[in-house]
Formats: structure tokens, C-alpha cells, sequence
């Protein structure tokens, strides 16, 4: 599943001739991939971040590329209910803050950087509202970390994340997976001033189509596609590596094909945060596998942005999980992407 194919690398060129023992030694070749452009700016972008942290504050960042806990260390839940380790957003200088949203500026489209930054800015919102016993709130509370070293050859993972967020960003050669990752946000929308304002914008137009989507199926469509009235929680979320589910509800190969641009719409609506070289590659895929991705709805079918969706597909599952906490379910979203062939680029890496 690679956006480009790799590129083939003779290793060894020389032949060596043993004419007493008449044998010939073949030249050896290796398979190696090579950075494209995306990558090559999502490398720089890495590195001139680097630079500007001191050698603690690097040391702090940094970890091996097989650190299989680190890599698994992410969660929705706020610090007091979970530690991550990295680099932490309240200590780093304002020129480290901009070169970090340089980088992952180049890693997301323009819409998942302004995702990430009005996710911040929700649980800024959320912290002056008032904290809940131990658990600490706030941009200040969300780490950077890298497992590996930034390179356009070598496979290595760049992590970002706080309470409600985790991007886990890998990168091999040319391509650039966010499986898995984790987004939502709370509040999604708060009164300031006496007005209601939407702090994550980019909830408003998912929630949309995918009321959209259900709206549009007949009442036969409607029976396979609505699993139960009521809501659930995250099925394949934080802590849940290398598990599967079985895909149920309404497959795309029963829809028009009006509802099958809907339903791709749908899912470009969450992969959209990907910048959009990765992401054609990425929709290409699923595309071409549409017919075996499946829609499913936990909840009530006459109201937008309370109820449980799930769409799962050979190389794409997405949850989108309102929760109770809060009193308004719509406004406390746990959401989760995952690539059920390729978590971490696993795909890649042979």
C-alpha cells in the first residue's frame, strides 16, 4: 500500500570472478525507499524544529523507533488520568511553539491544523471553566515526541497529543500514515459573551454529512445500517492495538451511487486532516475497496451529533463517539481513525 513504489537499489555492482574455483559472484541488490517532496518538507520542517530545542529539551523528545510503549503511549484522557512523556507545549519558547505548527503544518492539511489548534484552544476553554479535582486541563498540557530519527529513508514516528488529541504520524519513505489517531474535543461549541461560538469547526460539517448519510438510506437500508437506539462508546480506541471488528451495518456495494459519494464524503470529512498528497492515495485506496466498507449507527435516528457511527472497511475504521460527561453529548466528542492493515505503518515497514 505504498503511495509510490519503492524504489529498487543495487547494492552491489561488482562481479567477482574466481576463475580457479569457476564461480561468479551475483551482483545483490536491496529494496530501499526514497523520501518524495511531501516528505522531504515534512523532514526539514522536523529537523528545523529540532534544532531549536536545547539538548535536554531533544533528549526529552526523543526516543527509539522500536519503543513499542512509548508508540502505544496515548490516550483522550486529561494529565492526572494519564502521563504522557515528550516535550510538553508549556515549556517550550514562542519560536519552538511556531516551528512545532510548522511541522505539523506540513504533516496535515491546512484544516487539521487549524483542527489541532482549535482542539487546544477547547481545552483552554475547558480549563477556565474550572478544573475537576486532579486532573489538570489546558494547551499547556498537550507533548510532542519523535520516535526515530527524521529521515526521507528510514522509518520513524512523530507524536503529538493531549487530552482529546493524539496525532501519531509515521513516516516511511514517501509515505505518511495518521493511523492511529485520535481526535474530538470538549466543548465543541460554548456561549461567549451571551453567543454561542463553535470552537472545533471542523466537527460541525461531520456531523452533518453523517446525518446526511443516514437520512438519505430507505427504510430497508435504514434496518441493516442502524444496529441499536442506543448510543456506545469507543470500540477500538486508546489501549486497543492490534485488535479488529467485524464489519456490520449497511455495505457501500447496497447503496446508489449518490450515497456512495456521500458516504466518501463522510470519510474524507475525518481524513481530511491528512496533508493531501497522502491523502489521494489514502481515498484512492479506500475507494477502490468501497463496495467492502460498511456504515453503522448506534442511537437515536432523529436528531444529529448524539448518536454513534462507525464505518469500517478492509484498510479504514472510524468511530465518532459522543459522550455523556458534560450533559450535552454532541459536545464531548471521543473519535478515533485506524488503518486495519497499516496501525503505525506497519505495512511499510517489511
Amino acid at each position: 500500500m505504498y503511495k509510490k513504489a519503492a524504489l529498487t537499489v543495487l547494492t552491489a555492482l561488482t562481479l567477482a570472478s574466481t576463475l580457479s574455483l569457476g564461480t561468479t559472484q551475483a551482483a545483490t541488490t536491496a529494496t530501499a525507499v526514497v523520501a518524495d517532496a511531501q516528505t522531504t518538507r515534512v523532514v526539514t520542517a522536523a529537523n528545523a524544529f529540532l534544532a531549536t530545542l536545547t539538548t535536554a529539551q531533544k533528549k526529552t523528545a526523543s526516543f527509539a523507533y522500536t519503543d513499542a510503549a512509548q508508540r502505544a503511549r496515548w490516550s483522550n484522557f486529561p494529565t492526572g488520568l494519564f502521563q504522557r512523556q515528550g516535550l510538553r507545549w508549556g515549556v517550550m519558547s514562542a519560536a519552538q511553539r511556531t516551528s512545532l505548527m510548522s511541522l505539523l503544518g506540513t504533516v496535515l492539511s491546512a484544516d487539521g491544523l487549524t483542527m489541532v489548534k482549535q482542539q487546544m484552544h477547547a481545552d483552554d476553554v475547558l480549563k477556565a471553566s474550572g478544573g475537576l479535582g486532579n486532573l489538570t486541563f489546558g494547551s499547556d498540557q498537550y507533548f510532542v515526541a519523535f520516535l526515530g530519527t527524521p529521515s526521507g529513508t528510514s522509518p520513524w514516528m512523530l507524536q503529538f497529543g493531549g487530552h482529546h488529541l493524539a496525532l501519531n504520524a509515521t513516516v516511511v519513505g514517501p509515505n505518511i500514515t495518521l493511523a492511529p489517531s485520535l481526535t474530538g474535543g470538549q466543548p465543541i461549541k460554548a456561549t461567549q459573551n451571551g453567543k454561542t461560538v463553535v470552537i472545533v469547526q471542523k466537527v460541525p460539517q461531520e456531523v452533518k454529512d453523517a446525518y446526511a448519510m443516514l437520512s438519505s438510506l430507505s427504510a430497508a437500508q435504514k434496518a441493516k445500517a442502524v444496529i441499536s437506539p442506543t448510543r456506545i462508546d469507543l470500540v477500538l480506541g486508546p489501549g486497543k492495538d492490534g485488535k479488529t471488528l467485524q464489519p456490520e451495518g449497511l455495505p457501500a456495494s447496497g447503496m446508489t451511487t449518490a450515497q456512495k459519494t456521500q458516504f466518501l464524503a463522510l470519510i474524507r470529512d475525518r481524513l481530511g486532516i491528512l496533508n493531501a498528497d497522502d491523502l489521494a492515495a489514502k481515498m484512492t485506496t479506500i475507494t477502490q475497496n468501497l463496495d467492502k466498507t460498511y456504515f453503522a449507527w448506534y442511537g437515536p435516528s432523529t436528531a444529529a451529533g448524539v448518536s454513534y457511527y462507525r464505518v469500517t472497511g478492509p484498510t479504514v475504521l472510524i468511530e465518532f463517539s459522543p459522550q455523556q460527561l458534560g450533559g450535552d453529548p454532541s459536545n464531548h466528542l471521543h473519535n478515533m481513525y485506524r488503518d486495519p492493515t497499516n496501525d503505525y505503518g506497519v505495512a511499510w515497514i517489511k
